[in-house]
């Protein structure tokens, strides 16, 4: 049996490894606010989330496959928490009951894993109820998943499985058969079904019986109960092989089961979330990695939101055909926010679920890059620039092309003249190469000079700032200003207010 909630034509792998960016990616994304809200506190579902966000689909057909998955999730919510119970209370009954580890003799394999059958057929009937009731789920990964269960777990099914269950339990004892081989030892033990009556029992009792050599071992004789035992157990052998194979299959499936369903139920956590502050959700249009396209209405930081408790401002943009947007204005206007929330819908979209935006359309891309500025840190042994172009140097070993490329406020640790060079000279390679690039910089020259080429794949963007100084968090298309508003770091240094909305952006 196969679940494939993840993949239409392969199973997820919960143990997949993060890409080597993972570190930088988390760090500057802010992914752990989000994941966080995903996992409720639960390590298995933080670990599922993570993978699933960072090892994103390529094949908008595979996106569109989990979403509409996801659509089903959200609009059954009870019925895909009442599904993912189901390995949950499996693995604790397990863990209760089996003792199968601690015995290594067919007797024991045998019986404990006997045990461990009769738990699983419990909780493959509740598996198949609720297949039974499925009509609302409308999603090809969920029609073809309860029809899976509806055909493997059929009633034939399990009277064939209750059947053999109450032959393995031995109530009558064990009935094997042996043939004598070389010095009248014992070969080709096989275990047999018991002998059924096809009589009434007075007719059994009355009628003419083939002659019966039997022996009895005494209670003190402990030799002839090793003996005895061993013959046993390799009668037992295959059947006890048999029946723990069988039960490690149920056991795989339902953990599996887990696996798919707890990146569903992460995603159900956060939909919940947002929406009890009224921020809204959207499932996005995924457009083959080659495109350029890219054009949201009202996309906001997820982190944002749950970290203030309330709906946050959005951006509409439409970069339908570029390779590069720059972005420039006044500090605190929300730029690096408007970054975290292109890179977080980007992770989101390709690992099949909503985005925090109204509309969104966008390229799946080959990965997510980041290259955001660090605080000093006195522990450096070389400049600030030094330590940013290393680990440049280290993103450009990892980049492909068609990937995101997302850079805040990089190699401005040295003056307006260098610093515009180095950032020119990157960008355009990465342009070049196929990269598609967001820029929020203050490196005045560097913004001009693309400017003035009026490049049709380049994208303007500046942090609205009012004739007051009043920012209001949205980002418009406009050329680069050569102003570092002064205005606002006087008030800020020399006992102006500083807005209290200022908080939201950064």
């Amino acid at each position: 049996m196969k679940v494939h909630l993840m993949f239409k034509e392969r199973d997820f792998n919960p143990s997949s490894p993060l890409p080597a960016n993972e570190p930088d990616l988390s760090r500057d994304l802010e992914l752990h606010t989000l994941l966080q809200v995903m996992a409720q506190g639960d390590k298995f579902l933080y670990e599922i989330a993570e993978r699933a966000m960072l090892n994103g689909l390529t094949d908008p057909d595979e996106v569109r496959y989990r979403q509409d998955i996801l659509n089903d999730c959200l609009n059954n919510a009870e019925v895909v928490r009442q599904l993912y119970q189901i390995p949950i209370e499996a693995q604790k009954t397990k863990r209760s009951l089996w003792l199968g580890i601690f015995t290594r003799t067919p007797s024991g394999v045998l019986s404990s894993s006997l045990d461990l059958l009769k738990m699983f057929v419990g909780f493959l009937r509740q598996l198949r109820a609720i297949a039974d009731n499925s009509v609302s789920f409308a999603s090809a990964g969920f029609r073809a998943f309860f029809a899976m269960l509806q055909r493997e777990l059929s009633d034939d099914y399990f009277e064939t499985v209750e059947t053999h269950l109450r032959h393995l339990g031995f109530r009558n004892g064990v009935l094997i058969s042996a043939e004598l081989g070389r010095g009248n030892e014992g070969t080709n033990y096989v275990l047999r079904l018991p002998n059924e009556r096809n009589q009434g029992w007075l007719k059994e009792v009355f009628s003419r019986k083939p002659p019966v050599y039997s022996f009895r071992i005494h209670p003190r004789d402990d030799t002839g109960m090793r003996a005895l035992t061993e013959i046993k157990d390799r009668g037992l052998n295959l059947a006890a092989n048999a029946l723990a194979q069988t039960s490690d299959h149920i056991d795989s499936y339902l953990k599996m089961l887990q696996s798919e369903l707890a990146f569903y139920i992460g995603c159900m956590n956060l939909h919940e979330q947002l929406a009890q502050y009224g921020a809204p959700v959207t499932l996005p249009t995924p457009d083959p990695m080659a495109a350029r396209s890219h054009a949201f209405r009202g996309l906001y930081d997820p982190c944002l939101a749950l970290t203030m408790g309330r709906a946050v401002v959005g951006n509409d943009v439409d970069a339908e055909g570029k390779s590069l947007t720059i972005v420039t204005g006044a500090n605190h206007g929300g730029k690096s926010t408007f970054l975290r929330s292109i890179g977080l819908a980007q992770l989101m979209m390709q690992s099949g679920m909503f985005v925090a935006a109204t509309e969104f359309r966008a390229n799946v891309s080959a990965g997510v890059f980041t290259h955001f500025k660090r605080k000093e840190d006195a522990s450096m042994k070389s400049g600030k620039l030094d330590e940013e172009l290393a680990r440049m140097s280290g993103i450009v070993d990892l980049l492909t092309p068609d990937t995101v490329m997302l850079f805040n406020e990089s190699f401005a640790a040295t003056n307006e003249r260098e610093g515009s060079e180095i950032a020119g000279q990157i960008t355009r390679a990465l342009v070049e190469g196929r990269i598609k690039v967001f820029f929020v910089t203050h490196l005045y020259e560097f913004a001009r000079a693309f400017y003035e080429k009026e490049r049709a794949d380049t994208l303007f963007l500046r942090a609205e700032r009012q004739a007051d100084g009043t920012r209001t968090f949205r980002l418009v298309e406009g050329r680069p200003l050569p102003t570092s508003f002064g205005q606002d770091i006087y008030q800020t240094v020399f006992g102006g207010e500083e807005s209290p909305n200022l908080a939201e952006a950064s």
